[in-house]
């Protein structure tokens, strides 16, 4: 009876309810009252023991009004509690905070949208409040769910969907400004919660008009007060708010909901919004932690490696995105990594294309491989574009290690170390590949800038890229020049001197250069011989178009300006007197229209090299040979012989001298100090490297090894080597006067060579010869030595003759007594 006493009247009731149940008038029109409110939060202040029980009560009542619709007693409820929670800050809020997040919960789960978005005010104004001491228990888990349902709104009336969004959105952003700090709360990083978070934020940026942005991906795309009546740019601003107080450990759990957003909404084609995306989190997160998501879009990738082609290329071009803004920070140690991963996908698109080629059978099937084709030459294209620019844009230090990793991809013929397998994809296959890893070493090598040559051009480089500078493909000869172009010029002449020609004034194009180092020439006299035997072989191919004549212009002037000495000068003049000699001799049985484009390459490059060096007789000579060739000749020249339909001589007449540059007159014109005019008398002659074999084409060897082959088969028996011995025969052995003049001449020849040869010529040279003769011993050996047969008697048959086969030693097959 006394407890139902005190429930029924009002003087006995407790003076704390008696406060809260006079902040709510008798008409809720009026709203919060005052003058009582403030009298219930001095209550509070001063009696915080009491904050619990106040806190229970307003619950009660809320939860009752809101249960009979009368919203405008919850609005005074929420109100009375907002300021109760802004004014007290006690220890004793603890119990009183958890009555609050109960109402806001009650509030954000009723249907009205008025109601949640009142129960999402409250709850943002409760997340700004700094709590004076961590919270052990207090979970969000329901608050992330029903604010991500919020979020993705259906409501049929457009402005109150949006009105329900953007409360949603807001409420993520508490959540997220709430926990993020407390490392009690670290549980929102786990997947569970970012499964929610970020595909709520993507689902309101994507679900914007436009996607173009107009300021830059580092800066909001809205800024003022639109933003809070604007879903997408909300959610763009707790987007970057969230990336940007992501640790080193939550990396990974904040990227990857985003992949699986696109995938789920199909977003990687068209990918504008994907790319949108991924510049936002680059620009949000800390610079260290650009390598994490790097390698989530390069698993991503491997992750779809069999998917279609559109869908790998809009991969291909975030990570672009992302690997360009990563590039201008710290990338970690992804660097190796990205371009493993993007050959390796590279490979598998160029097998994609050929196992679709090779499966076009018939008419009908035509157009669609060829739209395959087109595809995946648009994810080959999208690669190479972000491996160039990727290693475009590292240190020169770093972009070193990935010039040599990538020319250690591109596959060789002859050579059994490269990394990718060329059996399975065949030729076509292997010149694709080829193709492409050097178009992106030309974007790798672009603005590479070196001190000394020896360091930007190792042999470990050097050497494969000139073996395929011997392939008979014109478009590889020309990516391998473009590639040279690059490294060597290190002054930006290249522009000054594009497009082969007979260039009137040297002087006015300003070029710039500065003196050979020391380094440099150290470089040259290893390399040089190198360099101009490369130059000389793909001069006289027969595919060669106009580009490779300008390619190789270009080649012979940078070395002039970039690498040329006194010394190097006499041995580019040399390469070019052995070029127009070839072309006039021609051996090798070359077009006329190839041997014109000698002609014209030789009379650029010797008016450019004559102004050069400033030497006025030779300019003159030079001078005189092009007017002559103006008149009589013009077919000699560039500018004629690269136009179309350039009428072409039936032969070249050798006896006309004065249309030839001639050595005796060069020598003259650079007798005197300086140039050693000497060593223009010796003729310069490619010498035999292995580097032939490391092409497809038969090289020097293999042919003089083909020529020793046919004439051992051809020899006759040694019984018709015996010859009839007469009187002339006798004679003719007797008299040795005309072996003697030749056997002097011989070797006046071979003691002029090693007086004025240069010494890497020599070396070359003697060093040919030594492989001709180790060549010639080993097959000897191989022909002689045979392993000798298996104890155990194993004996095939072939062709009727019994023969052994060889079993190495430690697989034979001993008796047992022989063991021991």
């Amino acid at each position: 009876m006394p407890a139902g006493v005190c429930g029924c009247c009002g003087p006995l009731r407790p003076r704390y309810k008696r406060l809260v149940d006079n902040i709510f008038p008798e008409d809720p029109k009026d709203g919060l009252s005052k003058s009582d409110m403030e009298k219930l939060t001095f209550y509070a202040v001063s009696a915080p023991e009491k904050l619990d029980r106040i806190g229970a009560y307003l619950a009660e009542r809320l939860t009752r009004d809101v249960v009979r619709h009368r919203y405008g007693y919850v609005v005074i409820a929420m109100e009375a509690l907002d300021q109760l929670l802004m004014a007290c800050h006690s220890q004793s809020i603890k119990p009183f905070v958890e009555s609050f997040l109960h109402m806001v919960a009650k509030l954000l789960e009723s249907r009205e949208p008025d109601l949640q978005v009142l129960g999402t005010n409250s709850f943002v104004k409760f997340a700004n409040i700094e709590e004076d001491t961590p919270s052990y228990h207090r979970r969000y888990d329901f608050f992330v769910s029903q604010f991500s349902a919020m979020c993705h709104s259906t409501h049929e009336d457009p402005e109150t969907r949006t009105r329900i969004r953007v409360a949603g959105i807001k409420g993520l952003q508490g959540v997220v400004r709430k926990t993020v700090n407390d490392e009690l709360q670290a549980i929102i990083w786990e997947p569970q919660h970012m499964d929610k978070l970020i595909p709520s934020m993507l689902f309101n940026m994507q679900d914007a008009e436009d996607l173009d942005r107009v300021a830059h991906p580092s800066t909001p795309s809205v800024v003022g007060p639109d933003v809070d009546q604007n879903p997408a740019a909300l959610a763009e601003s707790c987007f970057r708010e969230l990336l940007g107080r992501a640790a080193y450990g939550n990396m990974n759990n904040a990227v990857r909901p985003v992949l699986v957003h696109l995938d789920n909404h199909r977003l990687w084609d068209p990918n504008e919004f994907a790319v949108s995306c991924f510049r936002i989190i680059m620009y949000s997160i800390q610079a260290q932690h650009s390598h994490h998501v790097i390698q989530q879009v390069l698993g991503h990738l491997d992750a779809h490696n069999k998917n279609t082609p559109r869908v790998r290329a809009g991969i291909v071009q975030v990570l672009l995105e992302t690997v360009a803004i990563a590039a201008k920070g710290s990338v970690g140690p992804t660097v190796l990594e990205v371009f493993n991963t993007l050959l390796k996908h590279l490979r598998m698109s160029v097998d994609f294309e050929l196992g679709e080629n090779s499966r076009r059978n018939s008419a009908s099937s035509v157009s669609s491989g060829r739209t395959k084709e087109s595809e995946e030459r648009i994810v080959q294209n999208a690669i190479i574009q972000t491996i160039g620019f990727f290693g475009g844009n590292l240190p020169d230090y770093q972009r070193a290690e990935v010039m040599m990793f990538i020319m250690g991809k591109v596959p060789v013929y002859g050579t059994p170390c490269h990394t990718l397998d060329t059996v399975k994809i065949g030729h076509q296959g292997t010149k694709r590949i080829q193709a492409m890893l050097l178009s992106s070493l030309i974007m790798v090598t672009s603005g590479f800038k070196s001190k000394t040559m020896a360091a930007a051009l190792p042999p470990p480089f050097l050497d494969p890229l000139f073996s395929i500078s011997l392939m008979e493909d014109s478009e590889l000869r020309q990516l391998v020049l473009e590639i040279l172009h690059n490294i060597i010029d290190r002054h930006d002449n290249r522009a000054k001197l594009r497009g082969i020609r007979i260039i009137p004034n040297v002087a006015a194009l300003k070029i710039k250069r500065e003196k050979i180092s020391k380094q440099d020439v150290a470089f040259m006299k290893k390399h040089g011989q190198q360099l101009y035997r490369h130059i000389y072989l793909g001069s006289k191919e027969e595919d060669n178009v106009h580009k490779n004549f300008e390619l190789l212009f270009t080649t012979l002037a940078v070395l002039t300006i970039e690498l040329a000495n006194e010394e190097v000068v006499i041995d580019l003049i040399r390469l070019a007197i052995a070029l127009q000699d070839m072309a006039l001799i021609n051996e090798e049985n070359m077009s006329m229209l190839t041997r014109c484009g000698i002609m014209a390459l030789v009379a650029a490059y010797l008016n450019f090299l004559s102004q050069m060096i400033a030497n006025p007789p030779f300019c003159q000579h030079v001078s005189k040979v092009i007017e002559l060739r103006n008149l009589d000749a013009p077919h000699l020249l560039p500018d004629h012989i690269f136009r179309d339909k350039c009428p072409l001589p039936e032969s070249l007449d050798k006896d006309d001298r004065v249309l030839y540059f001639q050595t005796a007159d060069m020598a003259e014109c650079l007798a005197g100090p300086g140039y050693n005019a000497e060593r223009l008398s010796i003729p310069y002659i490619p010498q035999v490297t292995d580097e032939d074999r490391l092409t497809r084409r038969k090289s020097f060897v293999d042919t003089i090894s083909l020529q020793v082959d046919i004439l051992s088969n051809n020899l006759p028996d040694k019984s018709q080597l015996a010859e009839e011995i007469t009187f002339e025969t006798l004679k003719k052995a007797i008299d040795t006067t005309g072996l003697e003049e030749q056997e002097r001449e011989k070797r006046r020849q071979v003691m002029e060579k090693f007086q004025k040869a240069p010494f890497e010529e020599i070396a070359a040279h003697c060093e040919s010869k030594a492989n001709l003769l180790h060549d010639r011993l080993a097959q000897i050996f191989e022909l002689t030595i045979r392993p000798p047969p298996s104890p155990s008697g194993v004996v095939s048959v072939s062709a009727g003759h019994p023969q052994h086969q060889s079993v190495p030693v430690y697989e034979m097959k001993f008796p047992d007594l022989c063991v021991y």
